[in-house]
C-alpha cells in the first residue's frame, strides 16, 4: 500500500492577471488530519478545487491510491471517494435536509416494474442514519431554508460523511459554527480518522489547527513552503512561515498628514448576532486606516452596515461631531460617504453600461437642469474629467465597461464615488484581481485622496498593501475589533497575532 492516498505534484493555476498557484503541492496520508494553511488568497482553496475537480489544472499531476488520475469535475471526484465542504454554502433552502444531503445521488426504484422514481423512504431512513452516526439531531425532513447557518454547514459536513469518502476537504468548517458544534464536528472528525478517512482542514485557527491536526502545510502567494509534523508547532512559528516575504517598493510615497478626528463610530452593532459587533473607531482627516482580518473577521459586514446596506441595532456614526442617521445607502451618499463594494462585478459595474454612464450614475442629480432635465453637456464633461484624472484607458467613454481590464473597471468606480466628493471612503479590497500595474496606480490615486484631505477606510486581505499604506492598521477577529496598530510599527506578525484573537 502506497505511504501516501493523495498526492499532489508542481500544480499550477493561473486566472487572468494572477497566478493563483505555482507549482503547489499536497501529499496525504491515510487515517490522518492535514491542515492546510495560508493567508488569505495564498492559494489554500484553489488547490482544493483543483482536487475537486472545479478546476481544471495548467500543469501538475494527482497520484491517488498509486495511480496518476485525472479528475474532470466534482462528480468525478465524489465517484472516487473525494468529497468537499465549501466554505461558501450553497445548500437549496426550498428542500429538506435529505434532499440536500443526497442531491445528485437520490436512491431510486422502479414504479410499476419498470418507471424510475426515487425512493423518498429508503433517502429518509438513510439520512436519520446518517444524522445518528454524525451525532446531529436535525429532522430530516425539514427544509434547510428553515436551519440556522451553523445547522446549514453542520448539513453540507454530514453530506460529505454520506459519500462514504476516503479523502474529505474541509474548508473553513467552523467559521459559522458555535463552540459546542465545533466539538460535535471534532468528534466527527476522530470517528472518520479512525476508519482510514484522509482530511484537509482548512482553518485560520491556530488553537483548533495545533488541537486537531497530525500535519501542516503552509503555501504563502500561491506556492508551496513546507510540511511539518503537528507536534511541537507552535503559533508563532506558523504565523512566521505563512507571511514570510518581504516587502518591496510597490507603494508610492505619501505625502498626506492626517489631522483631527472626523469620522467616529462607537458601539456598533449588527442585528445579526454572528456579525459585528459593540465596534468603536476613529479616522482623522487625511487618514488612511487600514482594516485587517482573516475569514470570518466581519470586516465587510461592518462596512457595509455603516453605508445602510446592512441593519444595525445599537450604536452610533459621526462626522465632526454632528450625527448621521444611515438607514440605507442613499442616505450614506447624501452625508459625504461612499462605498467601493468588495466584488466590482456583483455589486460594483453594471456591465451592460457604459463607461460614461457607470462614472456618472451616483451623481445625475446634480446635473439637472431645472430639477428634471439631464444635462447631457455637464455630464459628458464630469465623466472626460475622471477619464482623464484617473488615468483611465478606454477607447471612448461609449464602451462598455464590461470590455475594460479589472484595473480601469476599478478606477471607473472610484471615479463615481470621487464624482460625489464624499469626505469618507470605504474601499472594501481596492486592488483584489488586477495586476501590480494597475495596483500601484490606484495607490497613488489613493494617497493623494488622502493627501486632499479625505478620510480613507481600506479593508485588505493582503499584509503588503495594509502595512505599506495605512497610518494605523484597525485589527478584527470574529465579528470584533481586536486591536490598533500604528501605520510604522505595523508587520505581518502583530497583525496576525491580532487577526487570530479568538474568544
Amino acid at each position: 500500500m502506497p505511504e501516501y492516498r493523495l498526492e499532489m505534484r508542481g500544480v499550477c493555476k493561473s486566472f487572468p492577471g494572477v497566478k493563483a498557484l505555482d507549482h503547489a503541492q499536497l501529499c496525504l496520508r491515510p487515517g490522518t488530519v492535514h491542515a492546510l494553511m495560508g493567508e488569505n488568497g495564498a492559494g489554500k482553496s484553489t488547490l482544493m478545487k483543483c482536487m475537486f475537480g472545479i478546476y481544471k489544472m495548467d500543469e501538475g499531476e494527482i497520484i491517488y491510491e498509486g495511480q496518476k488520475v485525472s479528475i474532470r469535475d466534482p462528480m468525478e471526484a465524489l465517484h472516487m471517494g473525494i468529497a468537499m465542504v465549501h466554505q461558501e454554502l450553497q445548500p437549496i433552502p426550498a428542500r429538506t435536509v435529505g434532499e440536500n444531503i443526497f442531491l445528485g445521488r437520490y436512491p431510486m426504484k422502479k414504479l410499476l416494474g419498470f418507471i424510475p422514481v426515487v425512493d423518498h423512504d429508503k433517502m429518509y431512513a438513510d439520512t436519520d442514519a446518517l444524522l445518528k452516526k454524525v451525532r446531529m439531531s436535525f429532522d430530516s425532513h425539514q427544509k434547510v431554508g428553515e436551519l440556522s447557518v451553523s445547522q446549514m454547514q453542520s448539513v453540507e459536513i454530514a453530506k460529505a460523511v454520506s459519500a462514504n469518502c476516503k479523502v474529505l476537504i474541509l474548508d473553513e468548517p467552523t467559521s459559522s459554527l458555535t463552540s459546542n458544534e465545533v466539538e460535535a464536528l471534532f468528534r466527527i472528525i476522530e470517528d472518520l480518522k479512525a476508519e482510514g478517512v484522509s482530511i484537509v482542514y482548512i482553518s485560520h485557527k491556530m488553537d483548533e489547527i495545533l488541537r486537531i491536526s497530525d500535519e501542516v502545510t503552509i503555501m504563502r502567494d500561491g506556492q508551496y513552503i513546507g510540511t511539518w509534523e503537528s507536534k511541537g508547532l507552535t503559533t508563532d512559528f506558523i504565523i512566521s512561515k505563512m507571511v514570510g516575504r518581504e516587502l518591496t517598493n510597490l507603494f508610492p510615497k505619501r505625502e498626506n498628514v492626517p489631522g483631527e478626528v472626523v469620522f467616529e463610530v462607537s458601539n456598533f452593532t449588527s442585528i445579526n448576532p454572528k456579525s459585528f459587533r459593540d465596534v468603536n473607531f476613529q479616522v482623522r482627516r487625511g487618514e488612511i486606516l487600514g482594516v485587517a482580518g482573516l475569514v470570518g473577521a466581519q470586516r465587510t459586514e461592518l462596512m457595509e452596515g455603516l453605508f445602510g446596506i446592512r441593519s444595525h441595532t445599537t450604536g452610533s456614526i459621526k462626522y465632526q461631531g454632528k450625527e448621521l442617521t444611515i438607514k440605507r445607502p442613499k442616505d450614506a451618499i447624501d452625508q459625504g460617504v461612499a462605498m467601493l463594494t468588495e466584488d466590482r462585478r456583483a455589486t460594483g459595474i453594471m456591465g451592460v453600461l457604459s463607461v460614461a454612464d457607470n462614472i456618472s450614475v451616483a451623481s445625475l442629480k446634480k446635473y439637472l437642469d431645472l430639477g428634471i432635465v439631464l444635462n447631457n453637456k455637464k455630464v459628458e464633461m464630469l465623466v472626460q474629467d475622471n477619464v482623464e484624472k484617473m488615468a483611465i484607458k478606454t477607447p471612448s467613454s461609449k464602451t462598455l465597461i464590461q470590455s475594460l481590464s479589472g484595473g480601469n473597471q476599478q478606477k471607473v468606480l472610484i471615479g463615481r464615488w470621487l464624482a460625489n466628493d464624499p469626505d469618507v471612503l470605504i474601499l472594501d479590497e481596492p486592488t483584489r484581481g488586477i495586476d501590480v500595474g494597475a495596483k500601484y496606480e490606484i495607490y497613488c490615486i489613493i494617497a493623494e485622496l488622502a493627501k486632499q484631505g479625505k478620510s480613507i477606510i481600506m479593508i485588505s486581505s493582503e499584509m503588503a498593501e495594509l502595512i505599506g499604506m495605512s497610518d494605523r492598521v484597525m485589527v478584527m477577529c470574529d465579528g470584533r475589533v481586536t486591536g490598533f496598530i500604528d501605520g510604522k510599527e505595523a508587520n505581518q506578525e502583530n497583525i496576525m497575532a491580532l487577526a487570530t484573537q479568538f474568544e
